[in-house]
């Protein structure tokens, strides 16, 4: 059933409500929280790229208390094993029978710290989880239910000790941005509250997790034209023909801006997607997934110029087909 605009209205309500309750424990973060929530609610995960100290823990267990869920942290080290991310089983002499032991990936949002420190046998046990929320241990399945999140931190490549995320793990990211240091206003806030610096152990849920569930099943009916779902495909389009990219965005990739931005539109009230919805997060959703050329690499392109020009190039829809 399509979405209607009472529902609409009340989507963007409860997404205003739940954005303004997780500003208390990050301050001065609004943008950061709506691609957060919009990454929750399209049922996808999120990427930053940032350095220490920014707020990224805060912003998991914020976003967590909010929405009345779980939260984990797993610490990603070079010596790390994919059973201490999904669990295993051990068998129970008491019973005489196996007994799946669920790992920290069973939470509704997962903190995966510094992932890329971390052997690439390790970061792939995150691959089925991401995109199917499930996890397969000794052949048995497993759920992890609903709302799932895997909110996850990079460390520069450069930095020593650290392994570059695999394209397949990267496409599994709905979105990638940073939380950036606070201006100074809001850097004022948190040294006035530095007696108790992580904030979001005093906020209290404002939806329960089963909202979150009936939110994104709400997000997931908003329309989309069909002269929107060519914009998209001609952009991904775009990005695969440019010169300066050896991959472009993958199918996976224009899916993801779909379902990205029918949330988007949704928590602005509206009962369609428009172009500038496409626009707004086509950065986010997709500068992560393009693979450049070595030799462009070489004379400065980056994937956020070679969408920037793409952006420029291909031209949106006018009007509502």
């Amino acid at each position: 059933m399509p979405l209607s605009q009472e529902n609409a209205t009340w989507f963007a309500e409860a997404f205003s409500t739940i954005v303004s309750n997780v500003g208390q424990a990050l301050l001065g973060k609004e943008e950061v929280i709506r691609l957060a929530l919009t990454a929750m609610l399209a049922e996808g995960h999120l990427l930053l790229e940032d350095a220490p100290g920014t707020g990224k823990t805060a912003l998991a267990r914020a976003l967590a208390a909010s929405v009345q869920g779980t939260s984990s942290r797993i610490q990603f080290t070079p010596d790390l094993l994919p059973s201490d991310i999904t669990g295993v089983t051990v068998f129970d002499q008491a019973n005489s029978s196996w007994q799946f032991h669920p790992g920290p990936v069973f939470s509704s949002i997962v903190l995966a710290d510094e992932i890329n420190r971390a052997s690439p046998k390790t970061q792939s046990a995150l691959l089925e989880v991401m995109e199917e929320s499930t996890v397969t241990v000794d052949g048995t399945r497993h759920e992890v239910g609903r709302p799932f999140m895997v909110i996850a931190t990079q460390n520069p490549v450069e930095q020593a000790g650290t392994y570059r995320l695999p394209e397949a793990q990267l496409d599994r990211f709905l979105l990638k941005t940073s939380v950036g240091y606070p201006a100074r206003e809001a850097l004022t806030q948190i040294l006035a509250g530095s007696a108790r610096p992580d904030r979001s152990r005093d906020l209290a849920p404002v939806v329960a997790s089963s909202v979150v569930a009936s939110m994104a099943d709400l997000a997931a009916a908003n329309h989309v034209e069909g002269s929107v779902l060519d914009y998209i495909s001609a952009l991904v389009e775009a990005t695969r023909q440019a010169e300066e990219t050896r991959m472009g965005v993958s199918t996976r990739g224009a899916i993801s801006m779909t379902r990205a931005a029918r949330v988007w539109a949704a928590a602005q009230g509206r009962t369609f997607v428009l172009p500038d919805d496409v626009k707004d997060l086509a950065h986010v959703v997709w500068d992560h997934r393009l693979v450049m050329d070595p030799d462009a690499e070489f004379t400065g392109a980056t994937a956020a110029g070679v969408l920037t020009s793409v952006l420029s190039s291909v031209p949106a829809p006018t009007r509502r087909s």
